[in-house]
């Protein structure tokens, strides 16, 4: 446990406090959290998430406009909503492609020893991310998906200050979808 890890576990959780309650400053909180966990991610040689923290700051930018100026497709202002049935379908094969790619090119091109352990939890973040950015109730079950992954994960890389704050993110997305399913547009 590092000075690093504990500053950037608080500003994730302010973050994650944020989206629950829809205030746009949480996506500014992702950028200087995502940058931090880039280094704690880089030194436990966990690539893929350390990556995705760099993914995470960039989206963080279009995610912050969305909430701040978004649109539906009929132009209505960007609200909670579910996804159609169709979207549930793309979301779940963005996931399947993404997982195995990425666990390809971590396992070829990098020294982790977790490479599919790795790619699930960045998989799921690629779509969780645009769930959330375009106000998708569904970005919280995603969520509770990838955080149980990834408890498992940095357990195993003793990663023991983000294991408890991902056992926090886990509870905290199903705060976040309860909370959401009450602003359903």
């Amino acid at each position: 446990m590092s000075p690093l890890e504990a500053a950037a576990v608080a500003i994730a959780l302010a973050m994650v406090a944020c989206n629950i309650r829809e205030i746009h400053w949480g996506w500014p909180l992702a950028i200087v959290s995502s940058a931090m966990y880039f280094f704690i991610f880089r030194d436990a040689r966990l690539y893929g998430e350390a990556w995705l923290q760099v993914f995470f700051a960039v989206v963080a930018f279009w995610g912050w406009f969305q909430w701040l100026r978004g649109r539906r497709g009929d132009g209505s202002a960007l609200r909670v909503a579910r996804l159609t049935t169709r979207g549930v379908g793309l979301c779940a094969g963005a996931f399947a492609v993404s997982w195995v790619a990425l666990a390809w090119v971590l396992d070829r091109h990098t020294d982790t020893d977790v490479p599919w352990w790795d790619a699930f939890p960045t998989a799921g973040s690629l779509v969780g991310q645009f769930l959330l950015g375009r106000k998708f109730i569904e970005n919280w079950i995603v969520w509770v998906g990838v955080n149980v992954v990834s408890v498992a994960l940095f357990a195993y890389k003793g990663l023991w200050l983000t294991v408890g704050l991902y056992v926090v993110f886990i509870a905290l997305s199903v705060v976040g979808w309860r909370t959401w399913k009450t602003r359903l547009a």
